[in-house]
């Protein structure tokens, strides 16, 4: 693939969402500080991130036409065929472009590997340059990451790069009903978290955390979970607390959706349901009374430039 354009997608610091929320760094800062809070470390962040999105955002003038972003115009994006992406922020700003991005190769960039672990972005600024180059000639080692597609029987679709959350806004309960295989139950519960394998490692494993913990409680033994690849062609799915009345049941609670299966769930909640993927609220689907989602792997999978090889 010859790449002729780079999209250089970036996000909002502390300080900047804290200057948009009170006008002025001025009054950033004392309200900050009169909260007992160090300003100066919002600064510092500050600093390093900008210089290593100047230096991400020169490297790639060099090579490419190179266009920037904020995380926000992601969903209007109009990729174009020969674009390839980097992305300088946090695992979740990678995770998030990742679902609009679909096959295209992303670079993630941490801005202060001091400050970040970075599971998803092996280069910081300085080594982007030839993980650019290196991604243009084909050099470059890529990870295929599995997606999760959720779909609306009114036509709109969601990816999800972790995980998929199906409820409701506030803390109420869910109502639906959940049809597996064979199987339907209609159900009143939390909610249902969908996960892929670069996600089971995130919320899942928290749910599977509670239920070792409930069963070391009752004194029951449970099986050691298997990881899940990035790469694993299948989805876990998981019903958060089902409550059993006369009309809920508890009988389809977790299992795995593999290839060219799918589940479905149909609201009948009359307000206030949702269906947002990889954690961020704003990323949504309305999922209210008569919409029917089913939920199945991603025909389109993310692919992640994980290592820039060696030149000889």
């Amino acid at each position: 693939m010859r790449y002729e354009r780079a999209l250089v997608v970036r996000r909002s610091t502390r300080l900047e969402e804290l200057v948009a929320r009170f006008n002025t760094k001025a009054q950033a800062r004392f309200y900050i500080e009169s909260m007992g809070g160090e300003f100066s470390d919002y600064e510092q962040e500050d600093s390093a991130y900008h210089r290593s999105l100047e230096q991400v955002e020169r490297a790639s003038r060099e090579l490419l036409k190179t266009h920037v972003i904020d995380r926000s115009l992601l969903p209007n994006y109009l990729f174009a065929a020969d674009e390839l992406v980097i992305v300088v922020g946090q695992d979740g700003l990678v995770a998030n472009t990742a679902k609009y991005a679909l096959a295209r190769p992303i670079i993630g960039v941490n801005p202060e590997p001091a400050r970040y672990d970075g599971i998803l972005l092996p280069f910081d600024a300085r080594s982007s340059s030839a993980a650019l180059q290196q991604t243009m000639e084909g050099k470059a080692q890529i990870r295929t990451v599995t997606m999760a597609e959720a779909k609306l029987n009114d036509g709109q679709t969601l990816l999800a790069f972790n995980d998929f959350f199906i409820g409701v806004r506030s803390h109420v309960s869910a109502r639906y009903r959940i049809t597996v295989g064979a199987q339907s139950e209609r159900q009143s519960s939390s909610g249902i978290l969908v996960s892929t394998g670069a996600g089971s490692t995130g919320w899942m494993s928290s749910v599977f955390n509670m239920a070792e913990g409930i069963g070391r409680f009752v004194g029951a033994t449970m099986p050691k979970r298997k990881p899940m690849a990035w790469s694993d062609r299948q989805l876990l799915y998981v019903v958060r607390e089902p409550f059993v009345s006369k009309t809920s049941g508890a009988k389809i609670t977790a299992g795995a959706i593999v290839e060219n299966e799918a589940i479905e769930i149909e609201s009948q909640t009359p307000a206030g349901g949702v269906i947002f993927s990889d954690g961020i609220e704003a990323d949504f689907l309305q999922f209210n009374s008569g919409a029917i989602a089913h939920v199945s792997l991603a025909k389109d999978s993310a692919q992640l430039v994980v290592r820039a090889t060696k030149r000889a």
